[in-house]
């Protein structure tokens, strides 16, 4: 990938990441859009752990945002704060499913990444799941630490659909929690809370990848994305938590429409 490219990759990726509009398909769709001429090897060999650094530099951006509450979390290690230990445990359980999904399905997974197809299809799908959040947010009167463990193991479950390239992991959690009672801003507080233990446990997997690859500039190129993305994911944390906080009424529709329009759009211009 050239630097341009990589920039405009990395810019994509910290925006989508964080908002319900699956990150992984737009990283399927954007060398689509830009008609990218992308080394077969680099997609099979690199481009998943190139996508993962990227993902990296998001966690970064999210432990600054959240860096008072991440202190709070860890340090209930070591204190008897309660509160901040059951919401660790709430993050364990959130994080388990997709974690285990991720490492026994991980082959075929894989395979998807190059499938304009299928991600255009379940961007579409995602964007109906995003309509059905909006239509049961109503709900929602809980805060985060009112969970029970068994309902953060069903977030969790719900964030394992953004193994698929197309469902957005931000998008599924935010819906399980609305369906679980929790409020609009709670949901999305722990939507972000989850995103960055299972993007550093991907990185620690994936990561490694880069270091050995023969593919000139790849770790390079890689790690300039991660700081943009970073970046670009730091703006975007503040814009969601700020929207969600504001625009409870309709705040999950514009990104449903967004899905259909783009997923639909894609699918048009594969089969005329």
């Amino acid at each position: 990938m050239t630097i341009f490219q990589t920039i405009v990759f990395a810019i994509v990726q910290g925006i989508s990441e964080l908002f319900p509009i699956s990150s992984v398909a737009h990283g399927v769709l954007t060398p689509y859009f830009f008609q990218w001429n992308l080394s077969p090897d680099f997609l099979k060999e690199n481009f998943l752990p190139f996508l993962v650094m990227l993902h990296l530099g998001t966690a970064v951006a999210l432990l600054l945002f959240f860096g008072s509450e991440w202190l709070q979390i860890i340090g209930s290690l070591f204190n008897k704060d309660k509160a901040a230990r059951k919401l660790l445990w709430i993050i364990i359980a959130g994080t388990f499913p997709a974690a285990i999904i991720g490492l026994v399905l991980e082959s075929p997974l894989r395979h998807m990444f190059s499938n304009i197809t299928s991600a255009a299809i379940f961007l579409t799908v995602n964007g109906f799941i995003l309509y059905w959040g909006e239509k049961i947010k109503t709900r929602g009167h809980k805060d985060i630490k009112e969970l029970t463990y068994q309902q953060a193991l069903i977030i969790g479950l719900f964030q394992a659909l953004a193994l698929v390239p197309g469902f957005s992991r931000s998008g599924a959690t935010i819906t399980a929690g609305f369906w679980l009672g929790l409020k609009h801003g709670a949901a999305a507080r722990l939507s972000m809370l989850l995103a960055t233990p299972i993007i550093i446990g991907a990185g620690i997997i994936e990561v490694p990848k880069l270091f050995h690859t023969g593919a000139t500039g790849v770790l390079e190129i890689s790690l300039m994305g991660g700081v943009v993305a970073g970046i670009a994911a730091y703006v975007s944390v503040w814009a969601l938590m700020k929207w969600f906080n504001t625009n409870e009424v309709t705040a999950m529709r514009p990104f449903a429409w967004y899905c259909w329009l783009v997923g639909i759009g894609v699918l048009v211009s594969r089969f005329i």
